[in-house]
């Protein structure tokens, strides 16, 4: 799939439906990633609620969490039907939650049961089911581990990884300590890319800007992004130009961004949501630019408001263009 080249990383409660909304009006080429789904969750609970989503998303890929096979192959074939276009097993989240219901990061220890899972949601959905690892975990050396572990789930079908460049450690760390503390290691991800050149691998981890990104990338097949694109939206804009070659795509305005995002809100609303649910994704927007600021300042106390809607994009542009007044007039 060429969207994957550049895909923005799932990430617990950022990367939902309107965060994606928002994103989409950044690029149209880049694979955008659902926040972790629970296989059960998704079997027996609200599926509207959890993993429901629109046509404007695509190309949209779903990560689920779980261990058990015939669950997760349940829940690919749902994800699957309701038409996102590849499913994602996360084999990398650190949490403490995620560690008490036997999944995520503490799978890299069972790279049998990844298989197993694997070829069971294979065999259910009809769309292409790739995993999200780290290097290791905990004592694990990952010259060993890593290549072993792909070895063991791409006999089970699997041909694209997206890594995350650091081991997890599940004792000792928070899953925020885990994000920045282990050390980062694009080189073994990148060495075995070059022992599996048939695999399809993408690295992921600490990257901070499209310039890193494509440096690092050299010699794979893309890369992943994550609060580095969420923190700072305007680099997807650039995206579709510089990492898919797409002569055609001009960076997106960032105040026509903020004006579609008033679309997004009334959408949210008719769904039940508030302005916040849409806004609080998009502070970042403005980030570098004058009056960013006023920009987050006001989505962050007026979109929470009881009454606010979409207007308050408005008032947020409203609020940039009086502080560039005051300032030219000082």
């Amino acid at each position: 799939m060429d969207a994957r080249k550049f895909s923005v990383a799932p990430m617990m409660d950022w990367t939902d439906r309107w965060c994606r909304r928002f994103h989409r009006l950044l690029t149209k080429r880049a694979l955008l990633f659902t926040e972790m789904a629970v296989d059960k969750a998704v079997i027996h609970g609200d599926r509207a609620r959890l993993i429901g989503f629109s046509d404007e998303e695509h190309p949209a890929a779903l990560q689920l969490g779980g261990s058990e096979p015939d669950s997760l192959a349940e829940a690919a074939r749902i994800c699957a039907e309701f038409g996102y276009d590849e499913i994602n097993l996360n084999v990398g989240c650190p949490s403490d939650r995620v560690q008490d219901g036997r999944f995520g990061a503490c799978l890299m220890r069972e790279p049998e049961t990844v298989a197993r899972a694997v070829e069971a949601m294979r065999a259910a959905a009809n769309v292409p089911v790739t995993v999200k690892c780290r290097i290791g975990v905990d004592e694990q050396d990952p010259a060993e581990t890593l290549p072993a572990f792909m070895r063991v789930v791409a006999d089970a079908g699997c041909s694209v990884f997206y890594v995350h460049a650091r081991k997890a450690w599940l004792q000792g760390l928070s899953p925020k300590e885990n994000r920045d503390i282990p050390p980062l290691d694009y080189a073994i991800v990148r060495e075995l890319k070059a022992a599996r050149p048939e695999l399809e691998i993408y690295l992921n981890g600490g990257l901070r800007t499209l310039d890193d990104a494509m440096r690092e990338a050299e010699g794979l097949e893309g890369v992943m992004l994550g609060r580095a694109a969420y923190q700072t939206p305007r680099m997807l804009a650039d995206v579709d130009a510089r990492v898919f070659g797409d002569a055609a795509a001009a960076a997106a305005d960032p105040r026509a961004v903020a004006h579609g995002l008033k679309q997004i809100i009334e959408e949210a609303m008719a769904a039940g949501r508030t302005p916040h649910a849409v806004t609080r994704h998009a502070l970042g927007l403005f980030h570098g630019m004058a009056g960013g600021r006023h920009w987050r300042r006001v989505l962050s106390t007026e979109a929470m408001k009881p009454g606010a809607r979409a207007h308050v994009i408005d008032q947020a542009l409203a609020a940039m263009d009086d502080a560039e007044r005051a300032t030219r007039a000082a």
